[in-house]
């Protein structure tokens, strides 16, 4: 099997983690290379729910081991609950989970310096999830921040560090935001008692995956967040702090691209984001809150409604250009069941003028206004489908009309939110 990675294709939340799930049982490794605990991957496997927000979804399979790379920014605290939690349901985790020791470690005044710096920011903010993640990684671009190698550290070295650590914060808490000071002392000894949890999880990620490296072993690299959050590529600065996109795999696990494999997008049959920014094909009112309804559109990190619109065929191709994606995913093609008819967004309106191409500057996306052909629906369910045969031949055309446009084949659909609801197609919807 070629190693493969998965990619958001569009804002984020567009159901990577089933996908994983689907796909990593036949692997050696699933690594997740970018990001916090501002992810959040649901699967469901019958009337089970799991909630994943810094584990990878490969957990879920045994013998599967899994790997937070480097290029993430860790929460231990959030790491321990959700070890705990797994190992309640009957998981077995310690023995198969393990931690680049470069990864960076995100701390409690990361959190309160993200929340504090929105709430004054106010209508202006960019709608972060509040989880401390771009305070840690500034911290990690400053050289200033801790990593998760410092668990190793013996016990005064690492309790000395850390006290150093938030006293330097809580300067600028209280310089930037007048906040009351964090209890420096008592973070740092529930840091090293996290730390004997932790610490055998930690890893040389280099040593680690020599497997991987030497093609002795398959990975499953395993992104978070979606293209257009990307924070050299996407929205900005309506994004996310770290390399959403297909170079994100290799800095976050220090692997050589001749690792990576396949390159495959995973694409809502609709669109969302969570938090603010420019988002051309959003629905408003009360066709909004209809398709959010309908998608159960709200964040399993924060639990916030996220924004829905159509199908963004002009932000798609984009993805799938600079990621290099030889194939595409669709998912929650089920949703879309009533509707009576589906439109895609194949151009953008822009000062009149209409193109095909996806402005990346910065003030030019807001102005966008979506060009749309619309499809038919199919006005049935499809949720016991498994086979592209099975599904109403509108739901096949407008599958077919988005692999056109993506022009990149259509390798699976996703018709229901439980983990047997896919139809996989290797070759392609339309031949």
């Amino acid at each position: 099997m070629r190693n493969r990675v998965i990619i958001g294709g569009q804002w984020g939340d567009e159901g990577k983690g089933k996908i994983v799930d689907a796909l990593s049982r036949d692997v050696d490794w699933v690594l997740r290379y970018q990001g916090g605990a501002n992810a959040g991957h649901t699967i469901h496997i019958g009337a089970d729910k799991h909630v994943l927000h810094l584990i990878p979804s490969g957990i879920l399979h045994e013998g599967v081991r899994c790997l937070l790379g480097g290029g993430m920014v860790v929460d231990p605290w959030a790491l321990r609950d959700e070890m705990i939690g797994l190992e309640e349901r009957g998981f077995r985790v310690r023995d198969r989970l393990f931690v680049a020791g470069g990864a960076a470690l995100l701390m409690p005044y990361h959190m309160r310096m993200d929340e504090l710096r929105e709430a004054k920011l106010g209508r202006h903010g960019i709608g972060t999830t509040g989880r401390g993640i771009g305070p840690a990684y500034l911290d990690k671009v400053q050289r200033t921040g801790l990593r998760m190698g410092d668990l190793l550290l013996p016990t005064e070295r690492l309790e000395r560090k850390v006290i150093d650590k938030v006293l330097s914060a809580n300067e600028v808490l209280g310089a930037l935001y007048q906040a009351e000071p964090l209890p420096a002392r008592v973070l740092a000894e529930e840091l090293v008692v996290l730390a004997q949890t932790l610490a055998p999880l930690v890893v040389d990620a280099h040593l680690t995956l020599a497997g991987v490296r030497a093609g002795s072993e398959s990975a499953l690299f395993e992104g978070a967040q979606g293209t257009m959050l990307d924070i050299d590529h996407g929205t900005f600065p309506f994004v996310t702090s770290s390399n959403t996109t297909v170079g994100g795999a290799l800095t976050g696990t220090g692997l050589p691209a001749s690792a990576l494999g396949h390159v495959q997008g995973i694409f809502k049959a609709y669109c969302t984001r969570v938090g603010n920014g420019p988002f051309p094909t959003e629905l408003l009112g009360e066709p909004g809150d209809r398709l959010r309804e309908a998608g159960g559109e709200f964040g399993a990190t924060t639990g916030r409604a996220r924004r829905c619109g159509w199908f963004d065929a002009v932000a798609a191709r984009y993805a799938v250009e600079i990621n290099g994606l030889d194939g595409a995913i669709i998912t929650k093609l089920d949703v879309l069941d009533t509707a009576e008819s589906v439109p895609v967004a194949t151009a953008y309106d822009l000062d009149g003028v209409t193109t095909e191409v996806y402005p990346t500057g910065g003030e030019d996306l807001p102005r966008c206004r979506p060009v749309y052909r619309e499809l038919a629906g199919w006005r049935q369910p499809i949720g016991s489908c498994r086979d592209l045969g099975d599904l109403p031949a509108p739901a096949r055309r407008y599958l077919e009309f988005l692999e056109q446009v993506l022009g990149v084949p259509i390798v699976g659909v996703s018709v229901g939110r439980d983990r047997a609801q896919m139809i996989w197609t290797p070759t392609g919807v339309s031949g």
